[in-house]
């Protein structure tokens, strides 16, 4: 017998996202939680122990920063989950109850395309309309200035610690999934560009925070999989870090400017090392962490570690290197899960990594598919309320890194442009071919379910593999892609157009042949799909349509609408959406 109350209080556990501080006041530390039953931001004060909220609103509260003074806490403020709206900010010593006001009370609201903040009272803010992309430099008491304004994609990528340089990721060259630098002064002109060619991109990851150090650290994919260098755009030097690990590395600055915060991602788990740059060569140091996943990571001044850390079995914790756990949120510890089991099955293009999740019982399971979404994204050994839910109603959980994955190299992640979804689900299907003939999946009991990307590939596959799947569950889908893209927010048209090579205007046939809603007659399996009413990023006119197909072509489905955007960070909200979810596909599945 299922115990309820044990999948939903892993959902209601209170948690906190990896808390972040201010470079010149490091006790002054923001974080964001649930703990209210909401996700929102709070503050806490290290040296007091003091924690404070920050923001109360129906639909929560997810993007927020602090100043590097520590004296202004800054969170974007839109309506409901559209994502479209104005930065506020508070005093971090303000009293309860105290009330935030415009940030820049002179510009206009927008979808964010990143801000950098100044110790000065400086904010360098990105803006996204229907008019393109802008850069603004907002000082205080003055009105905001064009730094930067192009039609295609753009955001700000970093500010120098003495605020005389601004980096900005931008796709003048039309392909925003592998974007360029341009390094500015604050008057606007260009003090060095880097781009590394067609399908190469390159990423700002923060400047040295040193004052005059012009150094600003580089996500690159010269070798074909994501890697490091330094790029001194005043002193026209590069150098490139080269490390002896398998997978993908990121990084970032230790307090001094001397060394970097390594995190080295490898077939769905991390690892931190300590690398300095002064050692002839440079010197790599592995920092003990447990076998899993970071959620977050950085340096405290006096050297330490802290981290956000979890795997498939054991719910988040922060730690430190110090061997404390820096925070821990008030109530009861989720309870935990299964672990991972990592499974490699050959497919079309090389073997793809799936992560398995097996339930107490015999087998063959009844067996969920959870497609992530991104695509540029992974599926990992983090724990995952969701999957640990359907493990405990019996069913076994398979988690597919497709091409499109991120964490696999360059190639891997770029397969699917041109062919989109179709190339994800021949990759999708082998796994479930494998399941099947192993005998861990039952074929007459298989979900096939997943968010956002994944909930495009929920439908897309119903309709293109309509004999391999039982029961569907997609939420914020993309459901007819023409209409998505007609809808969707700017900074998403400018992604489709260089995932598809072009607009639905410039390549029809490409979007026709990967739109679910080209496919919906020849689907068999009930679906339920779940819609945010304010979605900007797989909006509900698009929904509708692919609804209105089911209805007319008298499939079973069933649909969940609820007032926010691309998912809910209202906790009671998600376990009713969950409860949706399994019920749907216990009741199809002759499970209820």
């Amino acid at each position: 017998m299922v115990d309820d109350e044990r999948w939903k209080a892993r959902f209601r556990a209170a948690r906190i996202s990896f808390p972040r501080w201010a470079r010149d006041a490091p006790d002054h530390s923001i974080y964001r939680s649930n703990v209210t039953g909401t996700w929102e931001i709070y503050t806490w004060n290290r040296g007091t122990g003091a924690q404070r909220q920050v923001t109360e609103r129906p639909n929560g509260t997810w993007t927020g920063t602090i100043d590097p003074s520590g004296e202004w806490v800054w969170w974007f403020a839109d309506t409901d989950g559209d994502e479209f709206g104005i930065w506020k900010r508070v005093p971090f010593n303000a009293g309860e109850g105290a009330e935030s006001v415009p940030a820049v009370p002179g510009l206009e609201p927008s979808y964010p395309s990143g801000l950098s903040l100044g110790r000065s009272g400086l904010a360098v803010i990105g803006r996204t309309t229907d008019a393109g992309n802008t850069i603004h430099l907002c000082r205080p008491d003055a009105s905001p200035e064009v730094l930067y304004h192009h039609a295609e994609d753009a955001h700000i990528a970093g500010l120098s610690r003495d605020e005389s340089l601004m980096a900005i990721g931008h796709s003048e060259h039309g392909d925003s999934r592998h974007m360029a630098l341009r390094v500015l002064r604050p008057d606007g002109s260009t003090v060095a560009d880097l781009w590394d060619g067609p399908g190469k991109g390159v990423y700002g990851a923060g400047f040295a925070p040193v004052d005059g150090d012009s150094r600003l650290l580089v996500n690159h994919e010269r070798r074909g999989r994501d890697e490091i260098l330094i790029w001194d755009p005043a002193a026209g030097t590069e150098r490139e870090i080269v490390l002896d690990l398998p997978g993908e590395i990121g990084a970032g600055w230790y307090p001094d400017g001397t060394a970097l915060l390594i995190a080295h991602s490898y077939e769905a788990r991390d690892e931190l090392y300590r690398y300095d740059l002064a050692a002839a060569g440079g010197s790599l140091t592995r920092i003990d962490t447990p076998r899993g996943v970071i959620g977050g990571a950085d340096v405290r001044p006096d050297g330490s570690v802290e981290f956000s850390w979890s795997s498939a079995a054991d719910p988040p914790v922060i730690r430190s290197t110090s061997g404390a756990v820096v925070l821990t949120p008030p109530g009861a510890v989720a309870p935990p899960s299964v672990p991972v089991e990592d499974v490699w099955v050959d497919g079309p293009a090389g073997r793809i990594h799936a992560l398995v999740s097996k339930p107490d019982g015999d087998r063959p399971y009844p067996t969920v598919f959870d497609v992530h979404g991104g695509p540029t994204a992974q599926d990992d050994d983090s724990f995952v309320a969701s999957a640990a839910a359907w493990v405990d109603h019996g069913f076994a959980v398979v988690r597919v890194n497709y091409r499109g994955s991120t964490g696999y190299g360059s190639e891997w992640r770029d397969a699917i442009e041109g062919r989109v979804g179709l190339t994800e689900l021949e990759d999708i299907k082998a796994v479930r071919d494998w399941t099947v003939s192993s005998g861990l999946a039952d074929p007459s009991r298989l979900v096939l379910t997943g968010g956002s990307w994944g909930g495009f590939l929920t439908l897309l596959g119903i309709g293109t593999q309509p004999d391999d799947w039982s029961v569907a569950v997609a939420a914020v889908p993309v459901a007819d892609y023409v209409a998505a893209y007609e809808d969707e927010m700017e900074g998403l048209q400018a992604f489709d157009r260089s995932l598809f090579g072009g607009s639905p205007d410039e390549v029809p046939d490409r979007y026709r042949e990967s739109s679910p809603i080209t496919y919906v007659s020849r689907v068999k399996a009930p679906v339920l799909i779940l819609a945010g009413e304010n979605d900007p990023r797989c909006p509900i006119r698009q929904i509708d349509n692919y609804l209105a197909r089911l209805a007319e072509l008298d499939r079973p489905h069933e649909v969940y609408r609820y007032d926010a955007g691309h998912g809910s960070l209202v906790v009671e909200e998600r376990i009713t959406q969950m409860a949706a979810e399994m019920d749907f596909a216990r009741k199809h599945l002759g499970m209820s």
